[in-house]
């Protein structure tokens, strides 16, 4: 496996890479647009993303405040041939890590049925449904960050 490091996109180039990551395998296996990528809080949220030593992007993630204590993390998204190594963990609990220190006291999400687990996992526990916009099933969870 190629060696891999997680940071914020730097450069205009990154930023599309980036941006571009996250349609390819978050949006337009559903047939949507690229325009319905991005959202109103880009500017102020705080980005990851998972490059490999070719510099290809190679997994997603980033967190927003609802409100001084609650943050939400969105766009997160590993490349199947890199899932299961742990990255995604990694990306998470470096989002959860900026959040708290910024005053995050909880974390939540809307996670696909198909990363419950995954969440589960890192202790986050499921509140209910989510209706996305993308169509498909989602289920809102949380975790404290104290």
């Amino acid at each position: 496996m190629s060696n891999y490091f997680i940071r914020p996109p730097e450069s205009k180039e990154e930023w599309k890479n980036y941006f571009i990551f996250r349609w390819e395998l978050l949006r337009k296996p559903l047939g949507m647009s690229k325009e319905s990528l991005e959202d109103d809080l880009e500017d102020s949220s705080y980005h990851l993303m998972g490059i490999d030593d070719e510099n290809n992007v190679i997994a997603s993630g980033r967190v927003h405040f609802n409100n001084n204590n609650q943050a939400q993390i969105r766009y997160m998204a590993v490349k199947d041939s890199y899932k299961r190594k742990g990255i995604g963990s990694e990306i998470v609990t470096k989002l959860e890590d900026y959040a708290s220190s910024k005053g995050a006291k909880k974390m939540v999400l809307n996670a696909r049925e198909n990363a419950l687990i995954f969440y589960l996992s890192l202790g986050y526990s499921e509140k209910g449904p989510y209706l996305s916009d993308t169509g498909i099933p989602h289920s809102k969870m949380e975790k404290d960050l104290t």
